[in-house]
């Protein structure tokens, strides 16, 4: 029996304000990039969470459930959330928050194409891969925008949006791998852990070898450090998990569409990152396409609630794979 509940006003608001930190750390990363580097920021911000979180697990006695069989899938979801973040940090010196935020956000297209492939219960209808083609033309479109005159194709832009796909590809991998392993079956907090972990261990290697770990503690840096590492990686994280122990992840999943729209909003509005016209046109195409995806579950409970006071009448409905969001 299902025992998450529809969304109510509360779980509005608490996700609204997830999304609007989710759709901020892009541009916290970018406004603190001269003071300490991408990389270097999300390398500290993730080794801090991981202690904070590590103590939560001690403090929660989760150790019980912390067994040597999730260790396997906890190296490869730290090393693909090291990816991620990877794509990420190098991505935001070529291209715009707003931009980096749409193109990252496509992650959920990727996941349900490698559920799809993965696990018979997640197999996607005609309307969903409807949906996944609107995102790919929309990732197309959104490519197109202009360079200076005289660039070539590969602009530094383009470079940077490539980058946010791959970034996205890699958080879709870290979902199946989810999926895939004893981590899915582990508790929540015990995965974010070993996200954190990988990420500071990777990328604060690879800062120091290519040397992108300048840092000098300004009071905006520090500012930008703490939003990253107490509000997004911590506390927004927590809710989130919170948030689908309690209510039913698909309407969730579609309230998550806000984040890059604050993405985009926030980096307009804090950063000046111009709109051209093919991005908007691309990056609606790409909401859209995973609006379809993503909210196929939605549909799917709305069209048989006029049978709920009949079970047997009711099909039933797939669980929604579960949720991961940054």
């Amino acid at each position: 029996m299902e025992s998450r509940q529809p969304i109510d006003k509360r779980a509005a608001v608490m996700m609204i304000m997830v999304c609007a930190i989710w759709g901020l750390q892009q541009v916290a990363i970018k406004v603190a990039a001269e003071a300490v580097s991408p990389m270097l920021q999300i390398a500290l911000r993730s080794g801090i969470a991981a202690v904070m979180v590590g103590l939560l697990l001690l403090l929660r006695r989760y150790r019980t459930k912390c067994r040597v069989e999730t260790w396997r899938g906890g190296i490869i979801v730290g090393v693909l959330f090291a990816a991620e973040y990877l794509a990420v940090s190098v991505g935001l010196g070529y291209t715009s928050a707003a931009h980096m935020v749409i193109f990252l956000y496509t992650a959920p297209v990727f996941a349900a194409i490698g559920l799809h492939f993965r696990f018979p219960g997640e197999r996607l209808s005609r309307v969903q891969w409807t949906g996944i083609l609107l995102a790919f033309i929309g990732i197309a479109v959104a490519f197109y925008t202009p360079g200076k005159p005289g660039d070539g194709w590969v602009t530094p832009q383009r470079m940077g949006d490539a980058l946010g796909v791959l970034g996205a590809i890699a958080w879709g991998a870290t979902t199946v791998s989810i999926r895939c392993s004893k981590l899915a079956e582990a508790p929540a907090p015990l995965t974010l852990f070993y996200q954190l972990a990988g990420a500071c261990l990777i990328l604060g290697i690879v800062a120091v070898v290519t040397g992108q770990n300048r840092l000098h503690l300004s009071g905006i840096a520090f500012a930008s450090l703490t939003f990253q590492t107490v509000v997004f990686s911590f506390l927004s994280l927590l809710v989130w998990f919170w948030l689908l122990g309690r209510y039913l992840g698909s309407r969730l999943g579609v309230l998550s569409f806000l984040t890059p729209l604050f993405g985009v909003g926030f980096g307009v509005w804090l950063l000046g990152d111009p709109l051209e016209a093919p991005f908007v046109l691309g990056a609606l195409l790409v909401l859209v396409g995973i609006a379809v995806v993503s909210g196929q579950d939605l549909l799917r409970a709305r069209s048989v609630a006029p049978n709920t006071q009949n079970p047997a009448k009711t099909p039933p409905i797939p669980r929604a794979p579960r949720a991961q969001c940054r």
